[in-house]
């Protein structure tokens, strides 16, 4: 009977640390495509861009003020994410 309680502990143990592991990938993702998405469209990177080099109103795009302030506008919010998980990860585990 007591090995039957020892295995319930290891299992749900096993499954927490499990699901912190996948909770910390999603917060080091939410991060670094965030900072990604932050910097790249100011950077000499964007401009060389051989995607949008064919097509004259996609470069033009590209290179707007508007464009550039948007897709680093979603980068914040993907940093904001991921600081937000943390807090609650972190906040959980001082509960438990």
């Amino acid at each position: 009977m007591t090995d039957d309680v020892f295995e319930e502990r290891s299992d749900a143990a096993a499954g927490r640390g499990i699901q912190v592991f996948s909770r910390l990938l999603l917060i080091v993702y939410f991060v670094e495509s965030g900072l990604l998405l932050l910097v790249v469209p100011w950077s000499p990177f964007w401009e060389r861009n051989a995607f949008v080099r064919g097509v004259t109103w996609i470069t033009d795009a590209a290179q707007s003020g508007y464009a550039r302030g948007a897709i680093s506008g979603v980068g914040v919010l993907l940093v904001l994410a991921g600081l937000v998980e943390l807090a609650t990860l972190l906040a959980g585990r001082r509960q438990t």
